[in-house]
């Protein structure tokens, strides 16, 4: 059982994406969600480029709506808020285009 609170959506992401070969550490993720968010599972960013634009980025780690749905993770949820959706996601983008979520150290 996962903890319904930041350390638990983590935990539950992280053995998603093991199962799946998505590379992420729990300090990774931790460290990347406290910057975007600071935990908030419902933020969104109204200021920047992408807001701009009309795709303002949401969630924990402040994914735009076209990149959460291509790099969805089969398994979970395709609500952009729910945070180990926001998290798995996020993860599977930054491991595509970074190595791994552990690799971004600023807005990505």
């Amino acid at each position: 059982a996962y903890g319904d609170n930041l350390d638990g959506w983590i935990k539950q992401s992280l053995d998603i994406l093991s199962s799946k070969g998505i590379p992420a550490s729990y300090e990774g993720i931790k460290r990347n969600v406290m910057r975007e968010s600071t935990g908030n599972p419902n933020a969104i960013n109204g200021w920047d480029v992408n807001a701009v634009n009309g795709v303002p980025s949401k969630g924990l780690l402040q994914i735009i709506d076209p990149t959460f749905k291509a790099y969805h993770v089969e398994g979970t949820s395709w609500n952009i808020y729910d945070p180990v959706a926001n998290i798995t996601a996020s993860c599977a983008y930054a491991a595509d285009k970074y190595g791994s979520m552990d690799n971004v150290n600023s807005a990505y």
